[in-house]
């Protein structure tokens, strides 16, 4: 009788073989620091539920240097996953047809850029009441 043995194809490290995957993977992991910042987002809600003293609390620890720190990273995380997230548009959404022509990829994800930074000015406009 043969002992037959299945072929087990290696798992180690397969996505560091390919750029393409391992941009992919990078882009995968940034959404962990979206999620810690939509957690951080979520205890300021909370603590703002709990009255003025756990609020003021909450921005003074959001003022920290360690906190500043953390955010700097969480942002230019952020940055980084939405540079790869407009850079698939292309990619996810079905032909853009204007006038009988389609709309070149460049210009869908200049598009995305353009939303994002609009609806970021609109933001800090009403954060800081500059209207």
């Amino acid at each position: 009788m043969s002992k037959r043995r299945p072929y087990v194809r290696p798992m180690d490290g397969w996505w560091k073989k390919n750029p393409y995957y391992v941009e992919y993977m990078v882009h995968e992991g940034t959404a962990l620091f979206v999620a810690a910042y939509a957690i951080v987002l979520t205890f300021g809600l909370v603590r703002l539920s709990q009255g003025e003293a756990a609020w003021n609390g909450w921005l003074e620890a959001m003022k920290s240097p360690l906190s500043i720190i953390f955010h700097l990273v969480l942002l230019a995380a952020i940055v980084y996953h939405a540079f790869t997230w407009f850079k698939l548009f292309p990619l996810t959404t079905p032909p853009v047809v204007l006038n009988g022509k389609k709309v070149e990829p460049e210009l869908i994800v200049r598009g995305g850029w353009a939303a994002a930074i609009g609806a970021t000015v609109v933001s800090f406009v009403i954060v800081w009441g500059l209207a």
